[in-house]
């Protein structure tokens, strides 16, 4: 391959991606059951659908280069991803499916600065989640309850009393939460998200419920670079986003999470005939099929897609109709 675009035919086409697995021990089978996910992972515990980190790259799945892992793909043409100055040839987001059948760990991310002088120049961590379905009793796991200080921290992780100072908060289908960097957190057992972070994979775990994986062994903790990176203020109750829909024929759409990092919309999709999507030479767009399938159309091309999908849409790519009924989350940076 040239590093030249404009010489080089398919690459202001969109196309599908295929995810990398991970089977981490609290994962379960909704992605394979309700999402389409053909792995042998077991437990399936995330899909990373649109990613350029080492740790689980996902691979192009249609079009001029398919069979082409993603992060090779924006290494060599990097305006794919668009002209802003943050773009700087490395994809800035990950975009994953979690199923958590049980809890995950009590964590916490650090943030840009931290990850860049203490992660050997690693990106931060701040990301949000869709909820897209939750138990009757589903919970998270979000902030402190009160304010707390590093010492008593630091003693709740040595006696086991960590949970003690947390807030939980009840969870419920369409939700959406936004975890800065620096706020404990966790995903609690019955719960189905879409997540949207920085393209990092730091995680420093705090708390583990003692679990051990099938060597018996129990998962490394992180305490000492935890208790660096964290917020200690109380959160307050978290409450939802104001969301709005705004209608046009055949489609609504809302906003879900505008960031320095990127910017989630939820899109509903109604129309046969299909509705104008248009790129500009800014950033790519990421449409990440949750519910119903569909088709997106341009010149005498399609990509059909169903639930549980992901099409990378390059910056300034060409003019195309988005058709089908389904519901999608639209990612842009």
């Amino acid at each position: 391959m040239s590093g030249t675009r404009s010489n080089t035919a398919g690459l202001n086409e969109p196309f599908l991606l295929k995810p990398a697995y991970k089977d981490y021990l609290w994962g379960g089978d909704a992605l394979k059951k309700e999402y389409g996910k053909d792995t042998d992972c077991t437990p399936l515990a995330e899909s990373w659908e649109c990613s350029t980190h080492p740790d689980g790259p996902s691979t192009v799945d249609s079009g001029a280069f398919k069979g082409i892992p993603l992060s090779d793909l924006v290494q060599r043409y990097p305006d794919l991803l668009g002209t802003h100055p943050a773009r700087k040839g490395e994809l800035p987001v990950l975009i994953k499916f979690i199923d958590a059948k049980q809890d995950l760990s009590v964590q916490v991310h650090p943030d840009d600065d931290y990850a860049r002088i203490h992660e050997h120049g690693s990106l931060g961590k701040n990301e949000m989640w869709y909820v897209l379905s939750a138990g009757p009793d589903a919970q998270i796991i979000y902030g402190f309850a009160h304010d707390t200080e590093k010492k008593e921290i630091q003693a709740a992780l040595q006696e086991g009393t960590l949970m003690k100072h947390v807030r939980r908060i009840p969870v419920r289908t369409n939700d959406v939460f936004f975890i800065p960097a620096g706020t404990v957190h966790a995903i609690g057992r019955g719960t189905v998200v879409a997540e949207i972070q920085e393209s990092s994979n730091l995680t420093y775990r705090m708390y583990d419920y003692d679990r051990t994986d099938d060597q018996g062994r129990k998962r490394e903790l992180h305490t000492d670079k935890a208790l660096e990176v964290l917020d200690y203020h109380g959160t307050d109750d978290v409450r939802q986003p104001m969301r709005v829909l705004r209608y046009r024929p055949g489609c609504a759409s809302e906003l879900l999470v505008r960031c320095r990092y990127f910017q989630t919309e939820r899109i509903l999709l109604n129309s046969p005939g299909g509705i104008e999507q248009k790129t500009d030479s800014a950033s790519f767009e990421v449409l990440l099929c949750v519910e119903g399938s569909g088709e997106l159309c341009w010149e005498n091309s399609r990509i059909a897609f169903r639930k549980g999908q992901c099409i990378f849409v390059p910056a300034d790519s060409v003019d195309m109709k988005l058709c089908g009924k389904a519901q999608l989350l639209k990612v842009r940076c």
